[in-house]
């Protein structure tokens, strides 16, 4: 009964583009479906009430001679009983979603597939994020890609300050904190070019804090990764240290080896956190780096 209502507000809502109400994975799509719900029943008050206000207004306008008026009215059982047993069944059903979505898309639960799940290693910096590939040995830079049909696992930190991982079309959103490994599973089920970004305010960098998310084919994503490792300089603690400097508006660029353990260093803070956002000089607006391209 609850998928009926959301069936007729997606006609309405069709001509929208909104990346949330389109999404290309699993559990995008049961983020919508938790969205819509959770609408079609807040509508099934609002709905109503706004009906009787308007009924009421009508029907006890001062030009109707049938009204009947009751002065001395103050209370009645049977009304207080229908004005409060709505909201709490609106509450109860609300708290049913809420129980079942929260369960079912808890962010560190594994997607279910016959596939090995990719593992993927994400640090947010001052500003910009950095992807490691652990099981490949390589990184990038402000480009995530993935195989589409293929679970993906991430594990999430920050250099820094708190920050926010979302692909709006792909589903869940997650924080990165500084000291702090979050868990979360997301899926593209076909190929195609996603947006990723920052969606909790972090500085001066926060408006290009954006990052490209293609989900290709298995067999163009082993390619990338060949293409990747064949050239292109090395991720370790000295690098790593020259990239966590702030800068805005990098252009995604890879790193051919990554060094085991980097990522667990940052989580253990071997490797000393950035700065944050501060007041002082500008960060680079154009960062000079080698390994750009």
């Amino acid at each position: 009964m609850l998928r009926l209502t959301p069936a007729v507000l997606m006609v309405a809502l069709s001509g929208c583009s909104t990346a949330v109400l389109d999404p290309r994975g699993p559990i995008g799509a049961n983020d919508r479906a938790i969205l819509l719900d959770s609408m079609a029943i807040m509508l099934a008050i609002v709905i109503p009430t706004i009906l009787c206000g308007w009924a009421f207004a009508w029907w006890f306008r001062a030009s109707n001679k049938h009204a009947t008026r009751l002065p001395t009215f103050a209370y009645s059982g049977k009304i207080e009983l229908v004005v409060w047993s709505i909201p709490l069944l609106t509450i109860l059903l609300l708290g049913g979603v809420i129980w079942i979505g929260s369960h079912e898309l808890d962010p560190a639960r594994p997607i279910t597939s016959p596939n090995k799940p990719v593992e993927v290693q994400v640090v947010s910096l001052d500003w910009k994020w950095l992807f490691i590939y652990p099981d490949e040995g390589i990184a990038s830079v402000n480009r995530l890609v993935i195989p589409a049909g293929t679970p993906v696992h991430f594990t999430l930190t920050s250099a820094s300050v708190m920050n926010s991982f979302f692909i709006p079309r792909l589903g869940s959103m997650i924080y990165t904190m500084n000291g702090m490994a979050d868990q979360l599973n997301l899926m593209a089920d076909r190929p195609g070019v996603y947006a990723g970004l920052s969606s909790h305010f972090s500085g001066d960098g926060f408006p290009g804090m954006h990052f490209a998310v293609d989900a290709v084919r298995p067999a163009d994503f082993a390619a990338w990764i060949a293409r990747v490792r064949s050239t292109g300089p090395s991720l370790d603690a000295a690098s790593y240290t020259a990239l966590e400097k702030q800068s805005l508006d990098v252009a995604p660029f890879t790193y051919a080896a990554a060094a085991p353990g980097l990522f667990h260093d940052i989580v253990n803070q071997s490797i000393a956190p950035g700065p944050g956002p501060r007041a002082g000089p500008e960060p680079d607006v154009h960062p000079k780096t080698e390994a750009a391209r």
